[in-house]
């Protein structure tokens, strides 16, 4: 491997950085995205039950905020409503959506980078090419304009610079590109879920208001 990123050259360590930081970036967004941590699929229902006849104590609102990101979003609800009982609907419904903007920022956190890494890997290896090109025609004699009469090592190591730099950049642009895909579907997923619970749990606490 390493003497495969010697042959590459200099222009393969940009290329090598944005394959470090998208696979950080990767482990970090599967962590981050875990469906017990954004949406467990009973704490809706466990919070409505909670609060049948009454809103829950803050240190329970408070265990609820810390539970994931469906739990700040409810517990704004609560506290709303602790903070004015006779809160309408709609001042319910801010409470909460403020809390699901938040949450959505906090969801879609480097997708942005993954994207950029995504679409600059090419390019970089693109870079390397003409580099590498660049090799191959100052590889050549001033005397004579066919290739191949100049430098023969200097003529391989240029169009190994040019080679393994476009498929440096194809290989990491390629799987990144699928995981940015794969995580922003994700990320949508649970935004709408997290609306459509949000509208229910709303519901609810509209039968709590005194």
């Amino acid at each position: 491997m390493f003497s495969i990123i010697v042959a590459a050259g200099w222009p393969i360590w940009p290329l090598l950085a944005c394959s470090v930081i998208g696979l950080a970036l990767v482990i970090e967004r599967f962590a981050s995205l875990k469906t017990s941590k954004v949406l467990p699929p009973k704490l809706l229902d466990e919070a409505i039950a909670v609060s049948r006849n009454s809103v829950p104590a803050p240190d329970v609102v408070t265990k609820l905020e810390r539970n994931s990101s469906l739990g700040e979003v409810l517990a704004a609800g609560f506290r709303a409503l602790n903070s004015n009982p006779s809160s309408s609907e709609d001042d319910l419904r801010v409470s909460m959506e403020a809390a699901g903007r938040i949450v959505a920022h906090r969801l879609e956190r480097y997708l942005p980078a993954l994207a950029t890494i995504a679409s600059a890997a090419p390019l970089l290896g693109l870079l390397g090419t003409v580099i590498g090109m660049i090799e191959i025609f100052g590889s050549q004699s001033p005397s004579s304009g066919a290739v191949g009469s100049g430098n023969p090592a200097q003529l391989a190591h240029g169009i190994s610079i040019a080679l393994y730099n476009t498929a440096f950049g194809l290989i990491i642009a390629i799987p990144t590109l699928i995981f940015w895909r794969y995580f922003r579907s994700r990320v949508d997923e649970y935004l709408l879920n997290l609306e459509l619970a949000g509208e229910r749990f709303a519901r609810h606490l509209n039968t709590l208001r005194r």
